[in-house]
C-alpha cells in the first residue's frame, strides 16, 4: 500500500508542476521558464534575484507559486513518509502470503525489492511524463481545461528579457480597449513613460525601428524597451 501510495504522489507531483508550469505561461512567461519556475517553486530549491522579480512583482504569478510551494511540501512529506513505510520487509505483501516467494527470497531481502520497485517506477514515470508526444498532449489538455475554468487570467504580455537595473525588452498584444489603439507613436506618449517601441509584429510582417508617425492597430504586438515596472504598471494595464 505505502508503494502504491508513493507512485500516486509521484505522479501527482508530476501533473501539479505541469499545471503550475501551464499557469505561469498564461501570465506571460516563456515555456522554458515556466516551467523552470513551477519546479523551483514545488521544490523549494528557489530561483536568481533577477528571476524572482518575474514572480514578486507580478500578483497573480504570486499566488500560482504559493499554491506549488504549499502543494511542494505536503508532496515531500508524503514521498517521504511512504519511501520510508515502503521499506519495511512486510511492505510489500502486507497481507498476502506467497509461500514461493517466501522460499526463494529471503525475507531480509524483501526491502531491497521494495527499494528495486520504487526505482522502477520513478524512472518510468519519469520516461513517460518526459516522453515529448505525451507531454504535448498533457500540455493540450490541461490548459484547455485552465482556460474554460478562467483558474488563470491570461494576460498578453511577456516578458523577454532581464536586464541590470530592472530594464528589459517585452512584448505586448494590443487588443480592442486599449487606449493607444489607432493612435499613432507620437500621441501614445510612450517614450514620456521611458518606453521605447523597437519593432512592431503586424500579421506575418515585422515592422522596424517604427517611426513615430505609425499608427498602432488592433492585433498588433508592440516589441519594447523600458523599465520593466514601468511596462507592467502602465502598459499591461493598457493592454487588457
Amino acid at each position: 500500500m505505502n508503494i502504491l501510495l508513493f507512485i500516486m504522489a509521484l505522479i501527482v507531483s508530476f501533473i501539479a508542476i505541469r499545471i503550475g508550469a501551464i499557469a505561469f505561461e498564461l501570465t506571460g512567461l516563456e515555456w522554458s521558464l515556466a516551467k523552470f519556475q513551477a519546479l523551483s517553486c514545488f521544490t523549494g530549491t528557489g530561483f536568481t534575484t533577477k528571476e524572482a522579480e518575474l514572480i514578486t512583482g507580478h500578483p497573480q504569478r504570486r499566488r500560482i507559486a504559493s499554491v506549488l510551494i504549499v502543494l511542494g511540501h505536503a508532496g515531500l512529506v508524503t514521498l517521504i513518509a511512504t519511501f520510508a513505510n515502503s521499506l519495511r520487509a512486510d511492505a510489500f505483501i502486507p497481507k498476502f502470503r506467497i509461500p514461493i516467494l517466501h522460499t526463494m527470497i529471503p525475507h531480509v531481502l524483501l526491502p531491497w525489492m521494495n527499494l528495486a520497485v520504487i526505482i522502477l517506477a520513478v524512472y518510468t514515470i519519469y520516461k513517460v511524463f518526459t516522453h515529448s508526444s505525451f507531454a504535448a498532449k498533457l500540455t493540450s489538455f490541461l490548459r484547455v481545461r485552465i482556460i474554460n475554468k478562467e483558474l488563470v487570467k491570461r494576460i498578453s504580455f511577456e516578458e523577454l528579457i532581464i536586464a541590470t537595473g530592472g530594464y528589459g525588452v517585452s512584448k505586448i498584444e494590443i487588443c480592442g480597449n486599449s487606449p493607444i489603439l489607432d493612435k499613432t507613436l507620437l500621441d501614445s506618449e510612450l517614450k514620456k513613460l521611458d518606453i521605447l517601441i523597437l519593432a512592431i509584429e503586424r500579421g506575418k510582417d515585422i515592422i522596424p525601428n517604427p517611426s513615430a508617425n505609425t499608427r498602432i492597430i488592433l492585433g498588433d504586438t508592440l516589441i519594447c524597451f523600458g523599465k520593466l515596472g514601468n511596462i507592467r504598471k502602465s502598459l499591461c494595464d493598457i493592454s487588457k
